[in-house]
């Protein structure tokens, strides 16, 4: 026994080498944060540099509702560049590995940029446009490079906290670039393009920092067969030479690979041992976006103006305060108290201050006091998010598969986040104008679907190997197609050390059946 509390420190230690390398892919995060929350801010000014662009080549000032789709397309469009560049992340990192695609990735980032902030020194709203799309390629990438790469490099017993950072990175990101659009600071006419322009610092940071990164010993293992290369990058990682676990884990999962053919993405949904983890890895990326965090971040500047603040937007600063809270609350627990129940509570969570929020803007107008109600419940909504939705669906993808299909698995679920992403903010100004405040209705009900699914279908990740649950989705599958009555019964060879991925039972499959504790 006081062997193995001797050998446990060792599994759980955090060296600052290690701290260092997740904080330098973190960075991507921050740039995913930043370049979502910024074009909020400036939003009349380019709406006016629009108009005196056209107005100044036209001579006839363009309509309102010209600059208006102007404004949409170029908002949208960073979305778009985020859908092509999470379907481009698989292909990227089995050409470049992880650490150079993340270098290559920040090239985008430079000239997106240079972009923006050169638009309004060449009078090109084009250039806006053109930026945005370059910038959403580049966080599209990063959307799928950071909490790979992070994943790959982290302890099994602290892939869940680091996973975690990626998303305290992106609001971390949202909130800076709040703070940093006030008109005293860069959101003025004058500074707009170089607010949009920023993140071109970071992403020089970064490519300087990733030198002294190593690659992921995974990828130099399984991949590329180079196994001292990846022995020199674990013992600087874990801070000792006893790496001997993490190596003959990644043998074990080379070994399991090598008899398999190249994954594609359509081999995820016809495979049956990827079609479960594949269709819970887009649930739980729809979960984030389909939960309504977007549209309360858009009605808050409105809400806090109906409760009196005289100052709305630093009450939406103080709502992105709490976002990064909650997120680093999360960050704690998430070893704790697992994957899966932090997603249950914080879906929860949310449908009830979703409801909180339609009966108080819905009273409102007889009832002005219920407009304070309606703050507790946004500050509620976001709190509730960072819980689950907003940081687990980003890190668990990667838990869900191993090395091989890993990739078009991370490309698939960025895309179905960004393309939600997509449809919500092109849906919501209309279902806002039809609904009004019963809009968040949908939100509700989406949430419970939601709740519904991770509660019967999401298996819990803490604490296992990226093979141990690939094993146990391959044995879920098999034992699906044998028998009905043995569904979700999952064994291990490794329950003496971690506990056992939960596989709900179906409820048609009860009988003969016992659920794994």
């Amino acid at each position: 026994m006081e062997k193995m509390d001797d050998e446990k420190p060792k599994k759980k230690g955090v060296t600052g080498y290690l701290l260092f390398c997740v904080s330098t892919a973190v960075i991507g995060s921050l740039q995913f944060g930043y370049n979502t929350g910024v074009i909020n801010a400036p939003e009349q000014k380019l709406r006016n540099f629009f108009l005196n662009v056209t107005t100044e080549r036209f001579e006839t000032p363009f309509s309102p509702g010209s600059i208006t789709l102007i404004w949409s397309f170029a908002v949208a469009i960073f979305s778009v560049g985020g859908m092509a560049g999470s379907l481009s992340v698989g292909a990227m990192v089995d050409k470049f590995g992880r650490r150079k695609s993340m270098l290559l990735a920040n090239s985008l980032a430079i000239l997106g940029a240079v972009l923006m902030g050169l638009s309004s020194l060449c009078r090109s709203f084009e250039m806006v446009i053109l930026g945005r799309l370059v910038i959403g390629l580049f966080c599209g990438l990063c959307t799928g490079l950071t909490p790979m790469y992070i994943g790959e490099i982290s302890p099994t017993n602290l892939r869940g906290a680091f996973g975690t950072l990626h998303q305290l990175g992106v609001v971390i990101g949202i909130l800076v670039a709040q703070i940093f659009g006030l008109e005293s600071l860069l959101g003025s006419d004058l500074l707009w393009p170089l607010l949009l322009a920023l993140t071109a610092l970071p992403a020089v940071l970064q490519t300087i920092l990733l030198h002294f990164c190593p690659e992921s010993p995974r990828y130099l293992l399984i991949s590329l067969n180079q196994e001292e290369e990846a022995r020199k990058a674990l013992v600087r990682l874990r801070g000792t030479e006893d790496i001997n676990e993490d190596i003959q884990e990644m043998k074990e999962e080379g070994m399991k690979m090598a008899m398999e053919k190249k994954v594609t993405i359509p081999e995820l949904f016809r495979s049956p041992a990827y079609r479960q983890p594949i269709i819970i890895a887009i649930m739980l990326q729809l979960s984030q976006q389909l939960s309504g965090i977007n549209a309360v971040f858009y009605y808050s500047t409105g809400l806090f103006a109906t409760a009196g603040v005289t100052q709305p937007i630093f009450a939406t600063i103080g709502a992105g305060v709490i976002n990064t809270l909650f997120t680093v609350v999360s960050l704690f627990l998430v070893e704790r108290a697992g994957r899966r129940t932090l997603h249950l509570i914080g879906l929860a969570g949310m449908a009830v201050f979703a409801i909180l929020m339609t009966i108080s803007l819905s009273l409102v107008t007889d009832n002005p006091s219920l407009s304070y109600l309606a703050i507790v419940a946004v500050f509620g909504f976001v709190a509730s998010f960072e819980m689950g939705p907003g940081p687990i669906p980003w890190f668990i993808v990667a838990e869900l598969f191993s090395q091989g299909p890993r990739p078009a698995a991370m490309a698939v679920s960025g895309c179905s986040n960004w393309t939600a992403n997509f449809l919500v903010g092109l849906s919501f100004p209309k279902l806002e104008e039809l609904c009004g405040a019963y809009v968040f209705i949908i939100f509700t009900v989406f949430l419970i679907v939601f709740f519904i699914f991770t509660y019967f279908r999401v298996p819990e990740t803490k604490g296992r190997t990226f093979d141990d649950i690939a094993r146990g989705f391959a044995a879920t599958a098999a034992s699906s197609a044998k028998s009905p009555a043995t569904e979700g019964v999952v064994t291990s060879p490794t329950t003496e050390k971690v506990p056992m991925v939960e596989f709900p039972i179906d409820e048609k499959a009860k009988t003969g059946a016992s659920q794994v504790p």
